[in-house]
């Protein structure tokens, strides 16, 4: 078995895998992860292998008591990938983008794929037919566009997505909610157009906390899976056991 480690901006991910299936997954805080990790061990004796992928910080001690108890990769730009990287930088790019090509390239093979990564930050990804990883874009996410107007601003409140749709704001904190939602579905919709272009034959998954709340709501047909993520980790380390 596989625990799959996914440390994200705000939450920590874990799921265990036999092979290809996923038994279990759950998500919490940073500060619970050891805890929750010891646990896993204890409930599911034949994890022998793990995978982490950070782009959060974890404590030291955390990662040496998950190497304690399994064979321990840690995903970084040296991490083996079975698609052919052709980004620019690949030392800066994010282990979590590595995750969600590898989960493209398995599960949609031959096929031009966009993801699209709706968490923190938004970010696109762009992987040919051929398997060539060519990179996309990153912009802020939902949470961090409400953040931004109320802490660039000297009288705009801080708030939450609520699911307001409305196009026109009635009010202030209708206002924010409508150019915070319908700035990031309009986004959204127009990056897929502008990828359709290119790669007519587009497949675009979308994947993220923020994933099930826009996945309702964006023009263009697309395939969303909460667990995308996880299940490229674990092809990954599959592919890095080799």
């Amino acid at each position: 078995m596989n625990l799959i480690i996914d440390v994200g901006n705000t939450l920590v991910k874990l799921a265990v895998f036999d092979k290809n299936t996923m038994l279990h997954s759950e998500s919490f805080e940073r500060e619970l992860f050891f805890e929750k990790s010891q646990s896993i061990f204890k409930q599911l004796t034949k994890i022998d292998w793990s995978i982490i992928a950070a782009v959060g910080f974890l404590k030291e001690k955390d990662i040496a008591a998950i190497s304690e108890k399994s064979k321990l990769h840690i995903v970084d730009y040296t991490t083996k990938t079975p698609f052919k990287n052709k980004y620019g930088t690949p030392k800066t790019l994010g282990v979590d983008r590595v995750a969600l090509v590898a989960a493209a390239f398995y599960l949609k093979p031959n096929e031009n794929v966009l993801i699209i990564d709706a968490g923190s930050c938004i970010t696109y990804d762009i992987l040919t037919a051929k398997g060539d990883y060519l990179g996309g874009a990153i912009s802020p996410g939902i949470h961090m566009r409400y953040r931004a107007l109320h802490e660039q601003t000297a009288k705009l409140p801080l708030l939450a997505l609520d699911g307001s749709t409305n196009l026109i704001g009635d009010s202030t904190p209708n206002s924010i909610h409508s150019g915070v939602v319908h700035g990031v579905l309009a986004e959204i919709d127009g990056i897929i157009n502008q990828y359709r272009i290119p790669f007519e034959d587009l497949t675009v998954i979308l994947t993220g906390g923020d994933a099930q709340f826009l996945s309702k709501r964006l023009k263009n047909t697309i395939f969303a899976d909460s667990n995308f993520l996880l299940k490229g980790l674990n092809f990954l380390l599959e592919y890095n056991k080799q």
